[in-house]
């Protein structure tokens, strides 16, 4: 599951997180296999968290402050290392995106970030906040870009995309621009790297109509489901939670239009708006 998380690589203080973890580790005499047994936890994870490249959830710091008898440290320090390129409630969805095997995402109203093209996702952060700067503009769209770094060549994870019907229709940016981010879909669906389908107006009401989800998988870890609303977003690990995530986007994706049937209409609304050029 370890991957290269290029420039989404750990911050300092992730570093240095997990150099403490490290040192207090082999001071209690435990090899990462010997500490990830004591605190119920993989070996791969103890691993990653001293690489710098996860954050440890909250009751995972809790057990390793009492196994290694820190005092409260691991945990104390949690909040620290989401500082820094994406928002708190963010930040570890985006590491976590690099580490998956499998992402499974809905698209509620607009097409989900790894998957965004350059001026679509400018025209999204324009509108997002009112007397915004072109330099912040910038800097937001320099991040959504380095997200879709793991979808370059065929090491990253397995990427499954629902996008409702109202993705494709809500013009983005104008004309070309929504031109040029179907284009994209359909190219990445065209060669097999991404797994697209659309969910038509004619299905009605489905299990996804309320919220956008992302469903995470891993080869050495247990799933996580991802939950986003205006500001504010969750990560579940709860592994009822996770499995309800699951059955609903599987039931919204029996709904959906085929593979073939998904690229013929996301080809057919892009050329619409070439024409309306």
């Amino acid at each position: 599951m370890a991957k290269d998380l290029g420039a989404q690589g750990p911050s300092i203080a992730r570093q240095a997180y997990g150099e403490e973890l490290r040192l207090r580790r082999e001071a209690a005499d435990h090899t990462q296999q010997s500490l990830a047994d004591a605190v119920v936890c993989s070996p791969s994870l103890i691993a990653h968290i001293e690489a710098g490249r996860r954050k440890p959830r909250v009751e995972d710091a809790r057990r390793l402050d009492n196994e290694l008898g820190t005092d409260g440290f691991f945990e104390r320090f949690l909040p620290t290392l989401d500082i820094g390129r994406f928002a708190t409630y963010f930040a570890q969805v985006v590491e976590l995106e690099a580490l998956a095997s499998c992402i499974q995402g809905y698209g509620a109203a607009l097409v989900p970030g790894v998957l965004q093209v350059e001026p679509y996702a400018r025209a999204i952060f324009r509108s997002g906040t009112a007397n915004t700067s072109a330099a912040d503009v910038d800097r937001r769209v320099v991040k959504r870009l380095e997200r879709a770094r793991i979808l370059d060549g065929t090491d990253g994870p397995v990427l499954w995309a629902l996008l409702d019907e109202g993705v494709l229709r809500r013009v983005v940016g104008g004309p070309a621009v929504m031109a040029a981010q179907l284009r994209h879909i359909a190219m990445l669906a065209s060669i097999g790297r991404v797994r697209v389908h659309v969910l038509p107006f004619s299905s009605g009401a489905h299990a996804l109509a309320e919220s956008m989800v992302s469903l995470m998988k891993f080869d050495e870890a247990p799933p996580l489901a991802y939950v986003e609303g205006l500001r504010t977003g969750h990560l579940h690990d709860d592994p009822a939670t996770v499995a309800q995530c699951q059955a609903s986007y599987d039931l919204a994706l029996g709904d959906a239009l085929s593979a073939r049937a998904s690229l013929d209409l996301i080809t057919s609304v892009a050329e619409e708006y070439e024409h309306a050029l």
